[in-house]
């Protein structure tokens, strides 16, 4: 049986509000995932050092701040500088339907809001993390 998905969720920004954030640690957890909670206001750099000594094969990030368009692209490319750019990113929070396209245009695996299954919410960062390990391991 292959080892359990490694998610690293993250707050970054301002925002405050990690409730949402909190339960998504526990259902994870409560799935088999090994998830680590990066606590609230970090910067994308704090975000994309984390993944890497976690070794995370997904990233989750939770924003309700609307500073969404600014944070996800600059995560992306904290990301890429510290070489993690094979790590899918899934981002979560208060998002609008045109950003939500715009979001997955830019490369974001799903974008999920309130009210998400989560069921769905599982299924995507299962496949979002097995992706990532299959990166990884090409090298």
């Amino acid at each position: 049986m292959p080892d359990a998905p490694r998610v690293l969720i993250a707050k970054p920004g301002l925002d405050g509000h990690d409730r949402g954030a909190r339960v998504i640690v526990r259902l994870l957890r409560d799935a088999g995932f090994e998830v680590e909670y990066t606590g609230i206001r970090k910067t994308p750099d704090e975000i994309a050092e984390q993944a890497r000594q976690f070794e995370a094969e997904a990233v989750g990030l939770s924003i309700l701040s609307g500073a969404h368009m600014e944070l996800i692209p600059a995560v992306m490319d904290a990301l890429q500088r510290a070489g993690l750019e094979h790590v899918p990113l899934i981002a979560g929070g208060i998002i609008p339907p045109k950003d939500r396209t715009a979001l997955l245009e830019m490369g974001v695996v799903a974008v999920f809001t309130p009210g998400a299954r989560s069921d769905d919410l599982l299924s995507a960062l299962r496949a979002a993390a097995e992706a990532g390990r299959r990166a990884n391991e090409r090298g």
